[in-house]
């Protein structure tokens, strides 16, 4: 796996854990390890193509909402060329169930627009030209990357934002902070899986109205353990 260069990624901290707090970090992976060997996303794709159009789809919305809807659009616009074809009003109807629509119709059919101009038809996957296509943000890029097995990286949404707070992992307050945070603490060989990790906890263990704490493994590890 190569990584990117430095640039690319958020600006870390400027100290490192103490021994002792890197031991119970790599605890808390190790642990993950127990749990889950190779956590994968939960959205359904086939190639990068649909792989980064789910992830775009699913702001704001489920992983099941999307994967109802992509099971329809997929099975007719599966490539760039095809979702051209459909056009917006097809696409439309096809994902009106997931929250946004029109405007994520839009961005679809402009990042396949572009996909076929400057791409020849495929999924550029660097971190600059994903980012540049319309509805690909830095988290939706770092999804798609790592998913991918392309970069390490860590994409921060409202689950990884909570969780990583909750396990003492990090304390900034914006998802760039964070991520930073956890590329610094996350041990090497974790940072491929820690996402997932990360995000399925906070889906099915450490909710955000009542943490299960008592079917957590990490309970003991935990500073928040108790308090939410």
């Amino acid at each position: 796996m190569t990584r990117p260069a430095p640039s690319s990624y958020p600006k870390p901290p400027a100290t490192a854990p103490a021994p002792g707090e890197r031991a119970r970090i790599a605890e808390i992976f190790a642990r993950f390890e127990t749990v889950s060997d190779n956590p994968r996303t939960e959205l359904n794709y086939s190639s990068p193509y649909t792989l980064v159009t789910a992830v775009a789809l699913s702001a704001q919305a489920t992983d099941v909402q999307v994967n109802k809807a992509t099971a329809k659009l997929f099975a007719v616009a599966d490539t760039p060329q095809a979702m051209l074809a459909l056009g917006e009003e097809g696409l439309i109807a096809l994902i009106s169930s997931i929250g946004l629509f029109r405007t994520k119709a839009r961005n679809v059919l402009a990042a396949a627009r572009l996909i076929m101009e400057q791409h020849d038809g495929e999924v550029p996957l660097n971190r600059r030209d994903l980012q540049a296509l319309p509805g690909v943000g830095r988290k939706t890029a770092s999804v798609v990357l790592n998913e991918l097995g392309i970069e390490p990286a860590i994409a921060v949404d409202t689950h990884v934002f909570r969780v990583a707070h909750r396990l003492g992992l990090a304390k900034g307050k914006t998802p760039d902070q964070v991520e930073a945070e956890l590329m610094a603490v996350v041990p090497d060989p974790a940072k491929v899986r820690a996402h997932h990790w990360l995000i399925l906890h906070g889906r099915y263990v450490c909710l955000a109205r009542r943490a299960k704490c008592e079917d957590c493994v990490l309970a003991d590890l935990c500073p928040s353990r108790g308090k939410v």
